[in-house]
């Protein structure tokens, strides 16, 4: 609660979606059976809520995916509070973030606090995206693969 205006200052209603998100993820997920048959349902999770998203972030998203699956198929696709993830061993290590899911000016490539992205005292881990470009792709292939030396 603020104490200045009296109100309280909770969870907006995009916080909460992406929290009964994650909650239906991790029930989903415990239903499934065999290592193989989660990962390769998991994966098709993500596909079908990148093909869920509005045009400009749906085609950065597929971008970004092919982008991280190449450079690193060592991490395994899957859904992360509703946000299309990539993770090793379990622990998420990058995940995009639509502009619209959560009403903001550009879409966003984070970085867990898995990922090895460390340099010096101060660094980057999450990155705005208005498009994804070639270039755009390389340097995601290059943190991607930075993030898990």
């Amino acid at each position: 609660m603020s104490a200045a205006s009296g109100t309280h200052e909770g969870f907006t209603a995009e916080e909460r979606a992406a929290m009964k998100d994650h909650a239906q993820e991790l029930k989903t997920a415990a239903r499934r059976s065999s290592r193989a048959d989660k990962a390769a349902q998991a994966e098709q999770d993500v596909l079908a809520k990148i093909a869920e998203m509005q045009d400009s972030d749906r085609i950065m998203a597929e971008r970004v995916h092919a982008a991280v699956v190449a450079a690193a198929p060592v991490l395994a696709p899957k859904l992360w509070y509703g946000m299309p993830a990539y993770a090793l061993d379990g622990k998420i290590v990058c995940f995009f973030q639509s502009a619209e899911k959560f009403k903001a000016r550009y879409a966003t490539l984070g970085f867990s606090d898995q990922a090895k992205l460390d340099e010096g005292m101060m660094w980057a881990a999450g990155f705005a995206l208005t498009e994804v470009t070639a270039e755009v792709e390389t340097r995601i292939a290059g943190l991607v693969k930075q993030a898990l030396s």
